[in-house]
């Protein structure tokens, strides 16, 4: 099988976790969009697949510092709407390029991007793991678990 195939395997089962997981993220400080973006940087491995009590689900959250930049843009164009804009960082006078100077940031390519909040960036990974053994949980429960593990193992 391909690197993918277990991936494959769960598709139904991550969605039915996104369901589940949303209380956990509206609990937590990032909202339901921010989060949606979490989500495209995190990545999903099988640790020990061929050790059954090893075996783990983890996610792999390296790429969030990344999508970081991005995430500030979000939050500072939520704040300004439900702000009015008198905020006390004076966000957005310019109108700049937007979405594709977002993208530029989140690549690396743009300007200022030193601001890396480190307290966020370690809560997205911690909510990211909390995600990835809750899918596991429910593997498990499903019993799934076994065929999933073995086919990231092949």
């Amino acid at each position: 099988m391909t690197e993918r195939a277990w991936q494959d395997l769960i598709v139904g089962d991550r969605m039915a976790v996104d369901q589940e997981f949303s209380q956990q993220v509206t609990d937590s400080q990032f909202s339901r969009q921010e989060w949606g973006l979490i989500m495209t940087a995190v990545e999903f491995e099988i640790e020990n697949p061929d050790d059954a009590e090893r075996a783990r689900i983890v996610a792999d959250t390296a790429k969030i510092e990344q999508v970081m930049p991005e995430l500030e843009n979000i939050r500072n164009q939520m704040n300004s709407v439900a702000g009015g804009g008198g905020g006390a960082g004076g966000g957005g006078a310019g109108g700049g390029g937007g979405v594709f100077d977002s993208v530029k940031d989140a690549l690396g390519l743009g300007g200022g991007g030193d601001g890396v909040d480190d307290d966020r960036l370690e809560a997205a990974s911690r909510l990211a793991q909390e995600y990835a053994s809750e899918l596991q949980q429910r593997l498990e429960s499903q019993g799934k678990w076994n065929r999933v593990r073995e086919a990231a193992s092949e």
